[in-house]
Order: C-alpha cells, then structure tokens, then sequence
C-alpha cells in the first residue's frame, strides 16, 4: 500500500514539478469534490473554469479577481494490498533464487534430506503467493489545478493549468508457474530432479520457467489555457456561455515486467514512458431560473484523441516467444449535466455523466452521478457533504465531505476527504485568494 501511495503523490506532484504543470472528472476542485464532485451548476465564478467555463460569467457586481493556488486532490483504491503482495513475491522469489543458489551436488547426495526440504518448501511459499495474487488490481487517482479568473461586464477571463492522474497496477499470474512450484513443492522425486538440474546447469534453469507478469499503467493530462465567458439575457433568463480552448499534454507509462523484478520504482523509467502534445477545447453553457435555481451543462475534452502507450517486449523463457504488451489511453468527451439550488445559507447540487469516463481500453469505463450540500452558518464557515456513484459499477462508490474557511472573504482554506467500498480512501486541499 505504501507504494501506491507514494505513486500518487509523486504524481500529483510531478503535475507542477516534473511536468511544470481525483476527481472522478478532469479536475481538482475541493469544494466540488466534498459535495460528492458536482459543480457543474454550483460552483463558484472562481473554480467555474475548472467544472464548467460558463460559470465564470456569473461574478456578482463586488466579485474580484480570484486565484487558486493550488488545489490538489488523491484518491486509491486497493482493498487487496496488492502492492504489499508484489513486495511478498519479490521478497519470496529471493528466497526461492537463495536456496536454489546454495544447492550443491554434496548436499543433494550426502544431505538430501535438509536441501530437498528447503527447495520444497521455498516453492511451496512462491506458489502459495502467486495463487492469492491471481485477478487482484490496484486503482489511483490524483489532480492538481491552477487557476485566474478575472470577472468583468463586457468579457470575464481566466487563465487555467491544470492536470490529472491515474494509475492501475494488475496481475497476470501463469497457471503453469503455479503448478510447476507446486509439483517441486509435493514430490521429493521431482524436488530431487529440479535441485540436480539446478546443481549441474545452475539457477537459470529454474527461474527461467516462472512467466507471470505485472503490469502498471499510469497516465497525467495536463492542460493549459484560457477560459472566456459572456452572460446574455435571453427571454428574461440569464444565460452565460463559456469555452476554454487549450494545450494538452499527455504522459503515459507502461511498466510491464516479470512479476518476479517488479520494482515501482521503476515507473518513471525513459524505457517505459512516451508523452504526446495536442489541442483540445472544454466549453459550457449555465442558466439561472429566478434567485435559487441554476442548471449546467458542461463538455469537457470536446476532441477526442487517442494515444499509445510504449511497445514492452517481454519473452517466455518457457516457450522462447515473445510477447508485445501494449495499452491505448482514451481522451474522449465528457459531458455532464447539474442543477443546483441555492440561497444564503444552503447549497444543493445533483451532477450526471451523459458520456462515460475512459481511460485505458484495457481498463472498463465508468459513468458517474453525485448529489451534494453545503451548509454556510457563518460567513467564514461552510460545511460540505455528498456522494458519488458509479453507474457503470466499475469505480468504487464513496461518500464525501468537507469544510471551507474564509476570514476576511479574502482568504480561502477548503479540505476535502473521502471514503468508500473496496478500500477506497481520498483527501484534498484547496488554497484560494481573493484580490
């Protein structure tokens, strides 16, 4: 587990380090995300630009320049451990190489008793381990995000950098690993024949016929541009639109290797990496109906594009072929609907994908729905809940919650925490200034 959250954080951080610059969507918001990530009708003309660009027209007359710097938000999922397990494997397999390694053709003559008892009990252990590993996956998400926003009558502005991250780690256990360990680990004959083998060839001769493999896909968006917005009047409603097109980046890493030398430290490795640059536009559109009412529509990566991760060439030592393990990360659009009521003291917001959330063709898409509240008792005090589901059922469903400071209403503190099944467990944080 300490793996996988070292990952996210390096990758949150890498968003405004590594690469100068989860949400279930493609951003980071910390009020949004404690009202259980809605915010295409409810969020401020400040973080507008990062839920829905139409927002930023909506500034009240006293409304000033706001900068958020930063919000960052991290998410996992791993009910299994696996990362612990790998480590299990590896730390297994050393034993296994270490007892394979000390095995002598004196010992197997004159000690068979103590050598072949070690050899089969080493095995054992490793087959034991490989078992439990079978179909177990990990799951991490991670945002950053930066933003400017500048209301004004004529054309409200804001200038955006942000990035998103998301990382899956699986199995793919060899059956015949499985049953080769087990049958060292169930017949002195064949133990005795293995360590022989082992004493006259070496080592090799064993290792060479473990195959099963673990992989570690991760990929990090970021984006960069400049959101405008306009309100009109339309029948007596007051309608704003807004677009943001931008520059994005992508970098995506695929780390497949024997499950035996699996190290995620390895991740960031140039052999396992590739990056690629490209145009995109979000765009939105808000109405309010009377003081309370406000509904959204929002369309996030309005173009889509696909991109390949590395070639991994991995070979059998069993069979000598050679497999190509290979991934494609999907940007697609994503279009999400809100409402929102709201006064003074209250805040209600429903959010709902009418576009499944993609990644990785390997991986299965997921459509999301949340409702939230925020409660202000005090001018300088919000409370925030909700909850987030999953439609697809593929990502864990979670509850949410947060609070938000404001003294003076210039300086605003938001954190963000999350909990759901499988272990999924999230917290975020949200700096904002008011000029």
């Amino acid at each position: 587990m300490k793996k996988i959250k070292t990952l996210v954080a390096l990758s949150a951080a890498s968003l405004f380090v590594a690469n100068p610059a989860s949400a279930a969507g493609t951003w980071a918001e910390a009020r949004s995300d404690a009202m259980g990530g809605t915010g295409v009708a409810s969020a401020s003309y400040g973080s507008g630009v990062l839920t829905n660009p139409a927002l930023l027209a909506k500034a009240k007359q006293d409304d000033t320049i706001t900068v958020i710097l930063p919000a960052v938000s991290a998410q996992i999922t791993d009910k299994d451990n696996l990362q612990d397990q790998i480590d299990d494997i590896s730390n297994k397999v050393d034993n296994y190489k270490n007892v394979i390694d000390d095995l002598t053709l004196q010992d197997i003559l004159f000690n068979p008793n103590g050598s072949l008892n070690q050899l089969q009990g080493a095995a054992g252990d490793l087959a034991g381990e490989l078992e439990d590993l079978k179909g177990k996956t990990a799951n991490a998400k991670a945002g950053a995000s930066i933003a400017v926003s500048i209301p004004n009558d004529v054309l409200s502005v804001a200038f955006v950098a942000k990035a998103y991250a998301r990382a899956h780690v699986s199995s793919s256990i060899d059956q015949q690993d499985i049953d080769y360990l087990n049958s060292i680990a169930g017949s002195r004959a064949v133990a005795g024949g293995v360590a022989l083998d082992a004493a006259i060839n070496g080592s090799d001769v064993i290792t060479s016929n473990l195959n099963s493999t673990a992989s570690g896909r991760a990929a990090i968006v970021s984006d960069y541009g400049v959101a405008l917005a306009k309100q009109f009047d339309l029948g007596g409603v007051p309608v704003s639109f807004g677009v943001t097109p931008k520059l994005q980046k992508t970098w995506l890493y695929n780390y497949t290797t024997s499950v035996y030398s699996y190290d995620s430290n390895d991740w960031n490795s140039s052999r396992y990496r590739n990056d690629d640059t490209g145009f995109n536009v979000d765009a939105g559109v808000a109405a309010d109906f009377g003081e309370n009412w406000t509904v959204g529509l929002s369309g996030q990566n309005l173009i889509s594009r696909d991109i390949d991760t590395k070639d991994i060439l991995i070979t059998n030592g069993r069979t000598g072929e050679t497999v190509n393990y290979k991934d494609t990360y999907q940007i697609r659009p994503l279009v999400t609907a809100g409402v929102a009521w709201h006064n003074d003291l209250i805040t209600l917001s429903a959010d709902g994908d009418l576009t499944e959330t993609k990644g990785f063709k390997s991986e299965e898409d997921s459509q999301y729905v949340g409702v939230g509240a925020e409660i202000t008792p005090l001018p300088w005090l919000a409370v925030r809940a909700g909850y987030r589901a999953d439609v697809k059922s593929n990502d864990s469903n979670v509850f949410t919650g947060g609070v938000g400071f404001a003294p003076f209403n210039r300086v605003h503190v938001d954190l963000m925490g999350l909990y759901g099944e499988d272990q999924t467990w999230g917290a975020g944080a949200q700096l904002s200034v008011t000029f």
